[in-house]
């Protein structure tokens, strides 16, 4: 597989920068601590696996209500250190969103306010390549959080599995010849993209076993399109 960009950007660079350029603590810490290296062979990478549910889609009218993680290497989940807490968002919380993701208001009524969760939150990325299954989520509703919260927001690289699988399914079924034949690329959902490696089925919109699902994601999509020797550059965006 090819690298899924053309030109990565210099990530230690950047965390240099915005250490310096902080002023939470906490985020401070969080961008002196660095990131891995780019040529760091994807065998020698610490992962973690991040799920966020949100109260509706768009990062600026809508906010997070649970999130789930869980670190992990190529070799091993462990799903001991996992972390699942729900927070009480900002935004209201539509019925729509009750019925996907099955929190209520009562649930979240007796939550913290996501302020409260930063330290611990950043505690547990901290050092760790983030992973995602659509990182437009993650990555904007994070960075719209500490905004709103903090007065600044949130720089990080991440991996993101449905990225990955969007271009194996382009370059399995992409082409002309693959048209003309009535193929076409398959879905990259998160429980789609599971069933093709024969990973098993989960609970479909709960933070935490979204994060696990993700981490096995990624694990079976290593050893089926990668090697262990692959540097971090070529998955990283």
């Amino acid at each position: 597989m090819k690298p899924l960009t053309k030109t990565a950007l210099d990530w230690q660079n950047i965390y240099q920068n915005q250490a310096q350029k902080s002023k939470d603590l906490a985020l401070q810490r969080f961008y002196r601590q660095g990131v891995q290296a780019a040529s760091t062979p994807l065998s020698e990478v610490e992962f973690v696996a991040l799920d966020l549910e949100t109260t509706g889609l768009n990062a600026k009218k809508d906010d997070i209500i649970s999130i789930g993680l869980v670190p992990f290497t190529l070799q091993r989940i462990y799903c001991r250190e996992a972390q699942h807490w729900i927070v009480n968002p900002r935004k209201p919380l539509s019925e729509e969103s009750v019925v996907i993701h099955g929190i209520t208001h009562s649930e979240i009524d007796e939550a913290p306010d996501l302020r409260r969760l930063l330290t611990p939150l950043l505690d547990h990325l901290t050092g760790k390549i983030i992973v995602v299954h659509y990182q437009h989520i993650e990555r904007s509703f994070l960075d719209e959080a500490l905004k709103v919260r903090l007065g600044e927001g949130i720089k990080f690289p991440v991996v993101d599995t449905m990225a990955i699988e969007s271009a194996v399914q382009r370059q399995q079924h992409g082409g002309w010849i693959n048209r003309l034949m009535g193929k076409k690329p398959g879905s990259v959902r998160l429980g789609s993209s599971r069933e093709r490696y024969g990973l098993p089925v989960y609970q479909p919109h709960h933070a935490l076993s979204d994060a696990i699902a993700t981490a096995e994601l990624l694990q079976a999509q290593i050893a089926h399109h990668y090697t262990p020797e692959t540097p971090l550059s070529a998955l990283w965006v």
